[in-house]
């Protein structure tokens, strides 16, 4: 029997071309990476600047006025039937109602107070763009004075308060007036709004970039919105109450339905930490940050009609540096 003496033994099979290497691949196009649109951001606007038509105003003020009569007459009638059946309990329950109808005085009088000081502060808007356009300096100091009285009730505006009163005096013209009312008194109320944007506008991000849920992105940038604005008018006018939050919403949204600030441009894309590299690769990232950066532009618009004086001499905050200090820590420390 006769063996072959290559029967056996490893084989080298030679191969005519190497493998490419990973490193060496083409990278994708930068046409097959999905752009970020922040529809998030956009729903809610639309929602938020969408005002009921006349028709549903008038159903839903009847439907309220029918309940309220209902809920009226049947607790009358209540109270008198167990009044008459049972005195002490009747008296008790009549005590309770007593009670509810003086905390709902209470809180009709305080959304009436929060109204007027949101009147106020549209009124002290109007008065400073008149006098800054007539150059006049009286009517600018009388601005810088209802300003102090607007602030008189709040501590953290004292020392501001003081200085500017101390350089009222000393001005000459309607610019130098309102250029020092923003320095001494409306700076650190600046700050403190913008810190409020930064906050809202980090949450937003984070939801819509982590959470997969439909709509739980869409109501979680709803409320924080909401609270936003509600923030913003109370740093600038105290607190603005549960109707006049809803109201200064509404405006705010209108104001960037009207003006199309809500379109993703280039300018916005290109400030998105820096073009992360998250936001390149990952749908939900790039939205988060999109989301980010238009509840920012929602907060400087609610600033513009929150604040009293128009920006002068103080610099209008940026989508940009907003979105920055936003973001820190939250998208840039993970696409480094």
């Amino acid at each position: 029997m006769s063996t072959d003496k290559h029967s056996s033994g490893p084989v080298l099979i030679e191969l005519e071309e190497a493998a490419p290497a990973v490193q060496d691949a083409p990278n994708v196009p930068d046409e097959l990476t999905p752009t970020p649109t922040g529809q998030t951001m956009k729903q809610v606007v639309t929602l938020g600047a969408r005002r009921p038509s006349a028709l549903s105003r008038w159903f839903w003020g009847l439907l309220l006025s029918v309940l309220a009569a209902i809920l009226s007459i049947s607790a009358w009638n209540f109270v008198q039937s167990l009044l008459a059946q049972y005195p002490l309990i009747g008296m008790g329950f009549t005590a309770l109602l007593a009670g509810l109808l003086l905390i709902s005085v209470v809180i009709v009088v305080k959304e009436l107070l929060a109204f007027g000081r949101l009147r106020k502060v549209d009124s002290l808007h109007r008065a400073a763009d008149a006098a800054m356009a007539d150059d006049n300096l009286d009517a600018a100091r009388k601005v810088a004075r209802d300003l102090m009285v607007l602030y008189a009730s709040r501590k953290d505006t004292a020392w501001g308060r003081e200085r500017l009163s101390e350089g009222l005096n000393d001005t000459f013209d309607a610019p130098a007036v309102f250029a020092l009312a923003e320095q001494e008194l409306l700076a650190p109320l600046d700050a403190a709004a913008s810190k409020e944007v930064e906050a809202a506008a980090r949450q937003v991000a984070t939801v819509t970039a982590l959470v997969p849920l439909a709509l739980a992105d869409v109501v979680t940038a709803l409320v924080a919105n909401i609270r936003m604005i509600r923030r913003i008018a109370e740093v600038y006018a105290g607190r603005s109450g549960t109707l006049g939050s809803w109201r200064l919403t509404r405006a705010v949204m209108a104001h960037l339905v009207a003006t199309g600030a809500v379109a993703v441009g280039d300018d916005l894309l290109s400030s998105i930490a820096g073009g992360s590299v998250l936001g390149k690769i990952s749908r939900r990232f790039g939205e988060g940050m999109v989301n980010g950066a238009l509840t920012a532009r929602v907060g400087i618009a609610a600033m513009e009609v929150c604040r009293p004086l128009a920006f002068a001499k103080q610099t209008r905050p940026s989508v940009r540096q907003l979105v920055k200090r936003a973001l820190a820590g939250v998208f840039s420390s993970s696409s480094e």
